[in-house]
This record gives C-alpha cells, structure tokens and sequence, in this order.
C-alpha cells in the first residue's frame, strides 16, 4: 500500500509539472505575461466598440478612428526630441514626463506617450516614424455621437487609471473604458476582445517575423451592439423643455419596467467629453457646483416627494383598514393636534371631504387624519411606524431598486430607530404627532425622481411593478434577466388601489391639475408642492419651493407612468404638471396638441430664481 502511495505522489507530482509546463509555453495569453516576454515582441489589435442604438433602432453611439503615439522605453534609441514634439505640438518637459511614466510602468510593455492624435496629426506623424525608434502608432476607437441628449444616460469612456490596470489584466496602460452610464455598466459586452499578434525577436532584440508563423495570433472580436430602452424623439422633447431649468424628468413604460425617457438638467452635450479635450471639459463641468451638469438629478437628486406620497397614504390606510373609501374628514383650512392645538396648515377647498376628492384636492387636513390612524393603530408609535415603514419600502421607496444604472441613490424612508435616535423626547416618548409630516410626503422622507415615477408604475399597475432598466436588446437579443422580467409586488391588495386611482383622475377633471387636460387621454396624476430650505448664514431659511408631478396614462392598460421635478418651480401644477402633460401627449399622439402649454413652458426661465444668493445644498433637504 505505501509502495502504491509513493508512486501515485511520483505520478500526481509529474503531471502537474508537465501541465504546469504545457501551459506556460502554449495556452498563457496573459496579456501582462506576454508583454514582458523578453523574446516575443506583442502588438494588440483593437476591436471596435459596440455601437448604440435608441429602442426604434435609432443610431446614438458608434466610433470614430483615433491613434495613440506608443512607447516601449527598452527598444528607444536617441532621437531628435525637439522635431519629435515640434510635430506632436507638445513641451519637451511633458514628454520627458511621459517618458518616466512608461519607464516606471514597465520598460518593455507599450505606454502611452500621446493620445488620440487627430487624422492630420497622424498622417503627418506616420510618414516620419522611422526616424523615432521605440515609438509606434497605435490605432483605437473613441465615440462618435449622432445625439446631442441623454449624456447621462450613455456615459462616456475615458483611459484606466493604475488601479484598474492592477486589478483587472485585460487593461493595460492607455487602454479605454467606460466611465459612466451605459458605457459603464455595459462595459464587457461593448469593449469586445482584443486581438493579439506576437513578433519573434532575436538575440539582438530584432523583429525576424511572426512567432510560430502566427499560429497563435488571435483576431479582435468587436463588441456587441447594444439596444437601450430610451425613446429618442421623447428623451430629445424632455431636454428641450427642461431648458433654463433645474431638475429631473423620468418616464417609464408601466407593463415593462423599460425607462423611455431619462432627462437630467443641466446637462451637457456628449461629444464634451470625446478626444484630447475631455480632461479640461470635464475638469470644467465638474467644478460647476452651481449648475451640476454631472449630477443626474433623476437618479441622484434626494427630495421630499411632497403630495405624490399622499397616494401611498391612502393606499397604506385601506391596506390597514383605518379608513373607507366614502369615509370623510372635515378641513378648516388645516388640520389641529395636541394640547396647544398645533395647526398643520392646508389651503382652501370644500369640506368635509371623502378619499377621492381628498386625493383631487390634495387635502392636508384629510392625509394627516389617515396617516395618524395608520401609526396610532398598533400599541406604540415605534411599531406603527415600522408597518407603515414596510408597506411604503414595497412601492421601490428608501432603498436601491436594483435597476441596471450605474448611478442613483437609497433616498431615505425612516424607521423607529430613527425618531429614537433623533427624537428631543426622552426614554422614546415621542408620538405620532412627531411624525404627522410624512402625511403629505414633507418630513423626514426623501425619495428620488426615478423612485416616484417607479411608485406611480406600481399604482397603475394596481399593485406591482417591474424593475425599471435601460437595456433592451444585446446583440438583437432581447433581455431574459429575471430581476428585470418579473414583477415584484407591493404590500397593497389589488381592491384598494381603485378609489386612489380614481382620485388621480379626479386630479385632471376637477382638482388641482384640471387646467392641464389633453384630449382623448385619460391622465390620472398628483400635484406636489415642495418646501425647500437651504441654510444660509447658519440659519435654516426657506426658499422658492420645488415643483413635483406625477402621472400615468391612459387609466385603463397605461403606457407612460413617469415623474417630474422642477427646483424652485414654485407649485406642482405650474411648472412639473405642464410638463408631464406635454411629455404624455408626445409618447401617445406623436404630436402636441395643448401648444398653450408648450409655449408657456418654451418661453419660461427659473435662471432668475437660481441666480439668488444663497449657500447651502439644495439637492438633500429635510433630513
């Protein structure tokens, strides 16, 4: 037996080295272990880059030619330095620079001394390159846009960074990838591979010709095409009416999930950040604390959602049965609680009112009622705040949704803990009381622009909702990611959205938005109004208020669901209810029917209302 043994450890030991050996000499393609081979000269042929199309096959994204000016430091030879960057239009200071940072690098894989060269510049390079030996010209793929929209949703790409180098070996120095956006989410499947032609040197370190007459040479394999979900034309109309305004437009198809549209502003205009002139674009975008251009307010922007979260409200107190649809409630202009007879103010309408006209009316008095009814249900405000807090998470709210973007943010859903954590009451005494601003969405809740389109996608559905998502198609393949293609489902059952439904109708026949209706589309949406404070001068001060909307159409089987949300826009109907009316008639009809609103929201301007000095982040309020 141990004779056996020995030689069965003789044998293993055997076949491991032998494979070892097989595949240091015939299959390692590491790109990194090639490169440093002493005797194997390795040059990379590029793919091109997946090109990008909208959801009607519209071409937004594709490549245009570019080249790189290589170094490998150990083949250099003296060289005429001021000709060299005489041609390139460079100092003789940054290519001395560049010059160490290749040699720090390695000293034999290829850095980058000068990248993407324009045509000119290359043709005029290419025909002295014999001259300067160690250098080589290689040829890439940067973007070419046939859009001048939806930045935010594309990206863009940009050269690795060190750190990616060592953490990934595909990449090597000089390489593209995306930064942003799709480009960056969708990175592997649009780089494609790399091809790979390996040169055999010898003993003199000079190229004799392919290694192994090429056999193991590889082709690049370009990237895949990809198809996103946005709506061009609409994303376009989105950008054109969020001209000298601030904030984010969401549109989402309620039966897929699929964002139509995804508008951010300001914006800027992708080709910025093409080329040898992105790295000073972007260092001026990014310094534009003002503006923000960068920051996508639809997937980042932290807001009190304001009226909207009254329908998640009333959802939650059917759910709960605290309330009936026909049970009404008495408003004098607000509603009043406590010893002191605190007044949580509401504006003017008729009264008593009942769940549909409440919804129409945007009544405070009516949702302070129901939401205390909620908490107060169960034997401690700290429970009733955590069922409360379960049903409105199961809308998409105070978390990630697990979408395929590659920017966003939790917005914020509090719990117990935190009005234990907070609460200026001892021992955990607060009351519901403490909490009455969350009736109306104005407390301590805060919710992005893509999680109120994605919670009005739910009610139109009655009761669920599919995770929204940007890709549609790889390759003309359509997606089959389950986490996209199955809905998730509230905590609501489907009987009690009717009569919140029927309130958002209400909206646009006889409530605050009834100003705004389209012909032949049966829109059912929520006004919302939003305070808005900023600290100025170590004060808390309020400002102009924010405008928010939302709105799904038709009301039976809808196509769009979506959220608008302008900064400073004043009231919900004023400016975001415009534009969810003009945004609904462009998806469904094609056309714009209601030009009186077109041309009011067209030849309106908040640049004076953000032209007001004051200090403090306007984006992560209320918290």
């Amino acid at each position: 037996m141990r004779k056996l043994l020995l030689y069965l450890i003789i044998i293993s030991t055997g076949i491991v080295f032998i494979t070892r050996l097989f595949y240091l000499q015939i299959y390692n393609t590491s790109f990194a272990a090639l490169s440093e081979d002493n005797a194997i000269k390795v040059l990379y042929d590029y793919p091109q880059r997946g090109a990008i199309y909208d959801r009607n096959g519209k071409l937004l994204v594709t490549n245009q030619p570019s080249y790189d000016v290589m170094v490998i430091p150990r083949e250099l030879k003296p060289f005429d330095t001021l000709e060299f960057c005489s041609i390139l239009k460079i100092s003789k200071k940054r290519l001395v620079k560049q010059l160490n940072k290749a040699r720090a690098y390695s000293p034999r894989v290829p850095s980058v001394v000068i990248p993407q060269l324009t045509k000119d510049e290359y043709a005029y390079l290419q025909e002295k390159m014999r001259k300067f030996e160690g250098f080589f010209i290689q040829k890439r793929s940067l973007r070419d846009y046939y859009t001048v929209n939806a930045s935010n949703v594309l990206g863009y790409i940009g050269e690795v960074n060190d750190a990616l180098i060592k953490k990934d070996p595909y990449y090597l120095s000089g390489d593209l990838i995306g930064i942003d956006g799709v480009e960056k989410q969708y990175e592997k499947e649009l780089r494609g591979v790399k091809g790979i032609k390996r040169i055999q040197k010898d003993k003199h370190n000079r190229d004799i010709g392919p290694y192994k007459n090429g056999k193991y040479d590889t082709l690049p394999i370009n990237g895949k095409d990809l198809t996103i979900t946005i709506d061009e034309n609409l994303q376009a109309y989105g950008q054109k009416l969020m001209e000298n305004k601030r904030g984010g437009i969401v549109v989402l198809e309620p039966s897929s999930g699929e964002i139509l549209a995804l508008v951010t502003a300001p914006s800027y205009k992708p080709e910025l950040l093409v080329g040898r002139k992105r790295s000073p674009n972007f260092t001026k975008l990014y310094y534009d604390t003002i503006a923000k251009p960068l920051f996508d307010r639809g997937l980042k922007g932290q807001y009190s959602p304001g009226s909207p979260f009254k329908t998640i409200n009333a959802l939650i107190g059917l759910q709960e049965g605290v309330v009936t649809p026909q049970e009404t409630f008495s408003c004098r202009m607000g509603y009043y609680y406590g010893r002191k007879k605190t007044r949580f103010g509401c504006h003017a309408h008729r009264s008593p009112l009942s769940m549909v006209p409440g919804i129409a009316n945007s009544c405070n008095a009516y949702f302070a009622n129901v939401y205390l009814r909620i908490i107060n249900k169960y034997e401690t405000p700290q429970e009733g705040i955590d069922v409360w807090r379960k049903h409105v998470m199961s809308f998409g709210l105070g978390d990630y949704l697990g979408n395929d973007l590659s920017a966003g943010d939790k917005g914020k859903i509090p719990d117990s803990k935190y009005y234990n954590r907070v609460s200026e009451f001892p021992k955990y005494k607060w009351y519901a009381t403490r909490t009455i601003s969350n009736s109306i969405g104005q407390g301590e809740v805060l919710a992005t622009p893509i999680q109120l389109a994605n919670m009005t996608a739910a009610i139109a559905n009655r009761g669920y909702f599919y995770t929204p998502h940007i890709i549609k198609m790889i390759d003309g393949q359509p997606i089959q990611e389950e986490r996209f293609t199955k809905p998730k489902y509230t905590t609501i059952d489907k009987q009690f959205f009717e009569p919140v439904v029927d309130g958002m109708r209400e909206v646009f026949v006889q409530g605050t938005a009834s100003h705004l209706q389209s012909k032949d589309i049966e829109i059912c949406g929520k006004t919302g109004t939003v305070e808005n404070f900023a600290i100025i001068d170590g004060v808390k001060t309020q400002l102009t208020d924010h405008s928010v909307f939302v709105a799904f159409a038709p009301k039976d089987n809808p196509k769009i669901a979506m959220a608008v949300f302008i900064e400073n826009g004043y009231y919900g109907a004023r400016y975001a209810g415009r534009i969810a009316t003009l945004m609904i008639e462009k998806h469904l009809k094609g056309e714009i029917e209601r030009k009186d609103l077109e041309d009011w929201v067209l030849s309106h301007s908040l640049e004076e209302e953000y032209a007001k000095p004051y200090s403090g982040e306007p984006f992560k309020i209320n918290q």
